[in-house]
């Protein structure tokens, strides 16, 4: 990304829609900002999924927010927009690396069965391994879901404008994807004194997962 330091400290905050406009009509300070704000947030959605390929992503993903044409629908945040952009990314990712028109489905597929899994991600503490593990075997919309629910604090509404669902659809799909991931976690687990501790303290150590994976930007 283009932009001085000096620039981006200096600029006010001002609505994301106002700079993703600006730097559209040609303002790499707000390409900047933008880029700045969003990057760790981008960084763990790739690479929690994609592993080494994160950077050419992002990288991607902010291309074609610049490149488009198209603009956010009435009520959408900035924030619902990049991520639907960052999941329709990841999918072409996904599909292209599929072979003689193998079927490919989000639903369906986790990350796990996906290719290689970015286990080295891991710090210590078991609940962290275990939950990381677990995101990894649901499919891999569930694992966004939950990921854009717990490490982004997105509401159903915005989660919904991610995956173009409606927000009631959306409310089910969450609770589905906990479901799942609880199935896994009890699948999964060593011991149940881990299993306790993650499960009764999950939104905690889904913070702490996301808190390693930007130590690794």
């Amino acid at each position: 990304m283009a932009g001085g330091a000096v620039a981006v400290q200096c600029r006010p905050v001002t609505d994301e829609q106002q700079l993703l406009t600006a730097w559209r009509t040609g303002d790499e300070d707000a390409g900047e900002v933008l880029f700045e704000r969003y990057y760790d947030s981008l960084s763990r959605f790739f690479r929690s999924k994609a592993g080494e390929h994160a950077p050419d992503l992002i990288q991607r993903t902010f291309l074609v927010c610049l490149e488009t044409q198209s603009r956010m629908r009435d009520g959408t945040t900035f924030q619902a927009y990049l991520f639907g952009v960052a999941r329709h990314i990841l999918l072409e990712h996904y599909r292209g690396q599929r072979r003689n028109g193998e079927r490919f489905d989000a639903a369906e597929k986790s990350a796990a069965d996906l290719g290689p899994t970015p286990t080295t991600l891991i710090a210590q503490a078991q609940e962290t391994q275990l939950l990381l593990q677990a995101m990894l075997k649901i499919p891999l919309e569930s694992q966004m879901i939950l990921e854009l629910y717990y490490w982004e604090n997105m509401t159903a509404k915005d989660i919904g404008d991610v995956l173009d669902i409606p927000e009631g659809t959306t409310r089910t799909r969450i609770r589905r994807a906990k479901q799942l991931l609880e199935a896994q976690l009890a699948e999964l687990a060593t011991s149940p004194s881990v299993l306790r501790s993650t499960v009764s303290d999950l939104e905690s150590w889904a913070r702490h997962l996301r808190d390693e994976l930007k130590q690794r930007r």
